[in-house]
């Protein structure tokens, strides 16, 4: 009796300890809401604080034009590639370069990480390999295409290839391999076809990974692209750059480099599109 007496304040308390512990989790909910809604105008408000400071260091004089031009100046560098028929070129050359090697790298990534995933005879015999290439920078690999494929266009859109196809391999592979077979199973109890088992359950299921591999890809493409415009290009970004560098434009320089970090930007944003997209089932289950 005394035991029992001294237990049974134990439940409320213990109770209350399990209210409280769930009532943390609306908590922090409700404050990741409430970034969520931060107006986007606000979240500009550091950017635009850094270039406003920037453009007062180079006005007055604190830091050399030669060494960090004003924004100013770099907006009106790009003016003027604009105008003088340099930028528009250079742009068409480096984005075929990117789709070229993007297509490239990904049949290849794409195909050999679906049979890797699929087939246990092929992880054997071909995921060794690929890991073995992988732990080489693509990068490193330069002066070996300068040799094996000279310097015209092929070096360019191999090295982009290959910065593209390691993480769709990669993330296809293991994107199949969560597959649940168990679901597999059922579809062919079901009497659906290879296609509908593809279409139903082994794409949804390794989808989201395979959508990481493309935004992974995409930022791997467009830096590949600014290393291999610097095997001897005669146009594009990277000849824009490097034609800017001989004539100390640094305004050019800049603009240039910033022109391939939009790019790879809006890559991504529209990957992130397509996944949206995709997945909008999963949108309206949680709202629901």
């Amino acid at each position: 009796m005394t035991l029992g007496a001294k237990t049974q304040p134990a439940g409320p308390s213990s109770g209350a300890a399990g209210s409280n512990a769930p009532a943390a989790r609306p908590r922090g909910g409700r404050a990741a809401a409430a970034l969520r809604r931060v107006p986007r105008p606000v979240r500009l408000i550091s950017p635009l604080a850094v270039l406003v400071i920037w453009q007062l260091v180079s006005q007055f004089g604190l830091v050399d034009e030669a060494t960090l031009p004003a924004p100013s100046t770099i907006v009106a560098a790009g003016w003027e590639t604009l105008t003088d028929g340099t930028l528009v070129p250079a742009l068409t050359t480096s984005g075929g370069r990117v789709i070229a090697g993007f297509l490239l790298g990904g049949i290849v990534g794409i195909g050999l990480g679906v049979a890797v995933g699929l087939s246990k005879i092929a992880d054997i015999a071909i995921d060794p390999i690929v890991q073995e290439v992988r732990s080489i920078p693509h990068l490193g690999l330069v002066p070996l295409f300068i040799i094996w494929f000279g310097i015209g266009e092929l070096p360019k859109v191999l090295l982009i290839a290959l910065g593209v196809g390691f993480p769709l391999y990669l993330n296809a592979a293991s994107g199949l391999r969560q597959v649940d077979f168990k679901l597999l199973e059922t579809g062919r109890v079901l009497g659906f076809s290879l296609w509908q088992r593809t279409r139903y359950v082994v794409f949804p299921s390794a989808a989201p990974a395979l959508f990481v591999g493309l935004r992974q890809a995409s930022a791997a493409a467009w830096l590949s692209l600014i290393i291999a415009e610097q095997i001897n290009a005669r146009e594009g970004l990277g000849f824009m750059i490097n034609n800017a560098r001989e004539f100390y434009r640094t305004d050019i320089v800049i603009f240039g480099l910033i022109v391939y970090a939009a790019f790879g930007l809006i890559c991504d944003w529209l990957i992130r599109l397509a996944e949206r997209r995709v997945f909008a089932y999963r949108t309206s289950e949680r709202a629901s």
